[in-house]
This record gives structure tokens, C-alpha cells and sequence, in this order.
């Protein structure tokens, strides 16, 4: 992964971010369109890209093999699923645009959802630098599905930090964290694959596990209606899905 790529991560963060703190205000409204485009792209991708390579095996593998592979693969799509879950109850849905100042413990709430965004950040990194996504030609529509729906989760979490009135400075640092995370994930993916730790078998149980976390991502974005008493979703919203699922179709070769 060149630098540029790093960079991309880094300063789509710090974009999304910036944007809070120049509207400072919640247009939840175009916040889920936004949410939703980048969700039903991360499926999109997910399914057409990110799966291919975690059910990949060894060519001339045996039966035996092939089953054992993709019965791992399987699990640890549906461990990386709930992962997700227990993680999004630290973050309290932020990367979903739920956006809820806390009515006590400040800190501890902005360390909670901290924490639970850069775990989550962290892991999606790792598989930036496997030879198993290069070697598949899949490694921009990963980089550029992280940064889709990092974007506005950065957006939200400045936002929700503003509203509860945190100090300037502090969000910067929290931002800065956030922005790290996917990078450094990244990195330490790239050391522990030239030191031999991720073989390309393993590198792809790490797709595999981040294909269950944006599979939570992906569907709680878009089966979540606007209307609690009609469960219908917007015209506008199944225009902006439809158009995230149409660039992940047009990354095909």
C-alpha cells in the first residue's frame, strides 16, 4: 500500500470531522443519505469483492481442505457479525448517525464510543496490506469502502461531541485517534504478513472476520426505517442505496 493510500485513510477522517465542526449542527436527513449510500456500497463490495477472497483456497486443494476452508470462513463471517454488535454498544450506533448527547459520565461516555469506532477502525485496516487482497485486485475497493462510511461516522462523532459540549481540543485528539486507527491497522497487518504470522490462508480469515463486521454495518444502515409507525423507508433513501449498490456493481471487471 502506497503512501497516498494512508493518507486517503487518514485525511477521509479528518475531512468528515471537519465538516462537523464547520456545520455544527445535526441534518440527521442528509446524514442517512449519506450513511446509506456508503452502506449499501460496503455490501456491495462485501459480496462482489471481500467474499471471493475469503472463500478463496489453495489451487489443487483437497475436498477435505476446500470444507474445512470455508466452514473457518463461515464462522468467522458470523463471529466478526456479533463482534460488531458488542462493539457498537460502546460506540452507542454513532457510525449508524445515532447521534445522543449523554445525561451523565462525560468522559467515560466519550471513551466508550471512542473505543468501540477504533477497534472497529483498527481490524478493517488489517487487510489493507494482505497479499491475499492484492493478489485479487481488490485492494482500492476495500480502501475506498472504509473511507465511504468512515467519512460520515467522523462526521457524527464530532458532531455528538460538540452537542455534549466537550472541549475543542479534546475532540481534535479524539478525531486525530480515530483517523489513525484504519492506518495503523493497516501497518501492523503489512509487518505481521512479512514476518510470516498472516499466511495468505490466514489473511484471509481476517477478510472474513471484516466481512461480518460490514455486513452489520451495511444491513443496520439499511433495513433501519425512518418512520417508527409505518416502516417505510424514503423514496430518497432507496435512490441513494440503489446508487451505492450500483458503483459497487460498476467495480466489477
Amino acid at each position: 500500500m502506497h503512501f497516498l493510500d494512508y493518507l486517503i485513510l487518514f485525511s477521509s477522517v479528518l475531512l468528515g470531522g471537519g465538516l462537523a465542526f464547520y456545520f455544527q449542527k445535526n441534518n440527521k436527513k442528509l446524514l442517512q443519505l449519506v450513511l446509506s449510500f456508503s452502506g449499501a456500497f460496503i455490501l456491495g463490495i462485501s459480496v462482489l469483492h471481500l467474499m471471493p477472497v475469503a472463500f478463496s483456497y489453495p489451487i489443487n486443494a483437497s475436498p477435505e481442505v476446500i470444507s474445512s476452508h470455508g466452514n473457518t470462513v463461515g464462522l468467522l463471517i458470523l463471529l466478526g457479525f456479533f463482534v460488531q454488535i458488542f462493539l457498537e454498544q460502546l460506540s452507542k450506533g454513532v457510525e449508524h448517525g445515532h447521534i445522543h448527547a449523554p445525561h451523565h459520565g462525560k468522559t467515560g461516555f466519550a471513551i466508550q464510543i471512542l473505543l468501540g469506532l477504533s477497534i472497529h477502525a483498527f481490524f478493517e485496516g488489517v487487510p489493507l496490506e494482505n497479499q491475499s487482497i492484492h493478489a485479487h485486485d481488490h485492494h482500492d475497493h476495500l480502501l475506498w469502502g472504509i473511507v465511504l462510511h468512515k467519512a460520515p461516522a467522523a462526521f457524527a462523532l464530532v458532531l455528538l461531541f460538540l452537542i455534549s459540549d466537550f472541549k475543542k481540543s479534546w475532540i481534535i485528539l479524539a478525531l486525530l485517534i480515530f483517523a489513525s486507527m484504519s492506518p495503523l491497522g493497516a501497518y501492523i497487518g503489512k509487518i505481521l504478513t512479512v514476518e510470516g504470522v498472516l499466511t495468505m490462508e490466514r489473511q484471509n480469515f481476517v477478510v472474513a472476520f471484516v466481512i461480518g463486521s460490514f455486513l452489520h454495518i451495511a444491513t443496520t444502515i439499511l433495513f433501519e426505517v425512518e418512520s417508527a409507525e409505518h416502516h417505510s423507508i424514503s423514496m430518497r433513501k432507496l435512490i441513494a442505496i440503489l446508487i451505492g449498490i450500483g458503483m459497487a456493481i460498476l467495480t466489477i471487471h
